[in-house]
C-alpha cells in the first residue's frame, strides 16, 4: 500500500470513519442480479477491489481476500414508511456513521428498492484508502452506460475531465522532494511551527517549497463557533434540491470568476444563515475549508489510489453582502492557484502514512484544528447515464472528514444540474435539512445581484434579501 493510501486507512476515527459514501437514484426499480453482474463486469475488474487492508509492523499492505463473497458487498434494503427522500437520508446517514468491516475489502453496495413512488437508490461505502473521491466517483461512472442496453464495451466520453487539473497535474514530477521535506517535519514531531531553527534549515534548504510548509503550519485555528467541538459517532446527511448549471455560469460570467468560486460563495451564504438563525455570532468570521486539489495526470484519472493535495480556502461567513463574499473567495481561490500548497500537503500525507501512530495523531490534530469543513467539488458528465438499464436521475457523495472536523460539503454536476450535499456530526449539525435547504435561496440572491450588475450599492444586496423567501 502507498504511503499515502497508508495514512488515509491509519485516520479511522469511531467520530470520522473514513470512506467515501455516495448515493444515486434512479426513475425505476432495478434488479438485484443485474447490478450484481455489472459490479462483476466493471466494479471487480480492478482487482483492487478483491482485495483487503492488512496492518503490518512493517506498514499496511493489499491481501487478495480468499473469502470474498459477492453477496456480502452488494445486499438488497428496504426504506421504512413512504420510502422517500428524508427516508433515505435516514439510511444514509446510519451507513454513514457505521464503519466497514476490516476482515473483508473495504466497500459495500447496498440496492434500496421502492424509494422515492417505484424508483431505486444505490448506496455506495468505499474506504478512503482505496482512492480518492475523484477517482472513485469516475470508477462509479464506469458503471454506467450512456444508453439503457448499451453493451459491455460502451464507454463513458472523456470530454467531461475538466482541463483545468492539468496544471496541477505537471507538477506531479516534484512530488519526490516533497516527500522527503515532510519527512523532516514528521521526524521532528511537527515542532517546526514553533521551532524557529528547524524553520530556517528548511527555508534554506526547500525554498518556496518550505515557506508554503511553514505557511500552512502557521496557519491559526479556526474560530471557535457552533460548527466546531466534540464529535460523537453519529452522522447525519442531506442533500438540496439542484441547481441549473447554467444559472450558475451566467452568475461566474457576470462576476468574472469560475463556477467553483460561485458555488463556494452560495456553501459560505447558507452556513451564514444557518448560524444566525442559531444565534451564533459571526460578524467578521472567516471559516476555512479543506478542499482537495487532484494532482493526477489526466490520462491516469481512473487509476486507483489518493493522488490529491489540499489547501485551504477561505469561507467568508461573516460577509453579508452576497457579492462581496463572492469577491473574497474568488480571490482566495486565486491566492492557492499560484501557490503550491497543494502538493505540499500532499508530500506531508506521505510522510505521515510512515510516521509513528502518535506522530501521525498530533499533524492530524494540529490540521484539523486550522479548518472547520471539508468542501469537494467534482464535474460530471453531462448527459443522461444508466446502470443495470435504470436511467441516473440524480446522484450525490460524501467525503470522510479527518480529526476534529466534523462538516463536509459535497458538490457534484451532472446532466446540466449542480448537486449540493452536506454530511456533518449529528451533534453539531443535528439537522443539515436546515442548512442543505439555504443553498437554493443563497444561489437565487447572487443570481438576482448578477443581473443588476450594480454589486457595489449595499441596497442592492438588501433588496436581494428581500426578495428571497425564508429557507424555513
Amino acid at each position: 500500500m502507498s504511503r499515502v493510501d497508508t495514512a488515509w486507512l491509519r485516520m479511522e476515527r469511531p467520530t470520522n470513519p473514513m470512506m467515501i459514501t455516495g448515493v444515486l437514484m434512479f426513475a425505476e426499480p432495478m434488479s438485484l442480479e443485474r447490478l450484481k453482474r455489472v459490479v462483476k463486469q466493471r466494479f471487480l475488474s480492478y482487482r483492487r477491489f478483491r482485495q483487503k487492508a492488512v496492518v503490518t509492523p512493517a506498514g499496511a499492505q493489499w491481501e487478495t481476500d480468499l473469502n470474498f463473497n459477492l453477496d456480502w458487498h452488494v445486499q438488497h434494503a428496504a426504506l421504512p414508511g413512504r420510502g422517500d427522500k428524508r427516508a433515505l437520508e435516514r439510511f444514509v446517514s446510519q451507513l454513514a456513521s457505521s464503519p466497514l468491516n476490516h476482515d473483508r475489502p473495504l466497500w459495500q453496495f447496498h440496492l434500496v428498492e421502492r424509494f422515492d413512488g417505484g424508483g431505486s437508490a444505490l448506496v455506495a461505502r468505499i474506504h478512503h484508502s482505496y482512492a480518492d473521491g475523484i477517482a472513485l466517483v469516475q470508477v462509479l461512472l464506469s458503471l454506467t452506460d450512456t444508453a439503457p442496453d448499451a453493451g459491455d464495451g460502451s464507454e463513458l466520453p472523456r470530454a467531461w475531465l475538466k482541463k483545468e487539473h492539468a496544471g496541477v497535474a505537471r507538477r506531479v514530477g516534484a512530488v519526490d522532494r516533497y516527500v522527503k521535506l515532510g519527512s523532516k517535519v514528521v521526524e521532528k514531531g511537527l515542532e517546526m511551527y514553533r521551532d524557529p531553527s528547524l524553520a530556517a534549515v528548511l527555508a534554506k534548504e526547500g525554498g518556496e517549497i518550505a515557506r508554503e510548509l511553514l505557511h500552512a503550519l502557521s496557519l491559526s485555528d479556526d474560530p471557535p463557533s457552533m460548527l466546531r467541538g466534540r464529535l460523537g459517532t453519529s452522522k447525519r446527511v442531506a442533500w438540496a434540491e439542484p441547481l441549473d448549471l447554467e444559472e450558475v455560469k451566467a452568475v461566474g460570467r457576470a462576476c468574472d470568476c469560475t463556477v467553483n468560486d460561485v458555488l463556494m460563495a452560495t456553501a459560505a451564504g447558507a452556513l451564514r444563515s444557518y448560524m444566525i438563525e442559531r444565534g451564533d455570532h459571526v460578524d467578521g468570521m472567516t471559516l476555512r475549508a479543506t478542499v482537495p486539489v487532484n494532482l493526477r495526470p489526466l490520462e491516469h484519472a481512473r487509476k486507483l489510489g489518493n493522488h490529491f493535495g489540499l489547501v485551504f480556502l477561505d469561507l467568508p461567513v461573516g460577509e453579508d453582502n452576497p457579492i462581496r463574499r463572492l469577491e473574497r473567495v474568488a480571490q482566495c481561490m486565486e491566492d492557492l492557484k499560484r501557490s503550491r500548497q497543494a502538493i505540499v500537503a500532499y508530500g506531508l500525507l506521505a510522510a505521515l502514512g510512515m510516521a509513528p501512530a502518535s506522530v501521525q495523531g498530533l499533524a492530524l490534530e494540529l490540521f484539523s484544528r486550522k479548518a472547520t469543513a471539508v468542501a469537494t467539488n467534482v464535474p460530471g458528465p453531462q448527459q443522461p447515464l444508466y446502470l443495470a438499464g435504470c436511467m441516473l436521475r440524480e446522484m450525490m457523495f460524501w467525503v470522510p472528514q479527518t480529526g476534529s472536523i466534523g462538516i463536509g460539503i459535497s458538490i457534484l454536476s451532472y446532466n446540466g444540474r449542480v448537486h449540493f450535499g452536506l454530511i456533518s456530526d449529528g451533534r453539531l449539525i443535528p439537522d443539515p435539512d436546515a442548512v442543505i435547504r439555504r443553498f437554493g435561496a443563497e444561489f437565487d440572491k447572487l443570481l438576482y445581484l448578477a443581473l443588476m450588475g450594480n454589486w457595489d450599492v449595499r441596497l442592492d444586496a438588501d433588496a436581494a434579501q428581500a426578495l428571497i423567501p425564508a429557507a424555513d
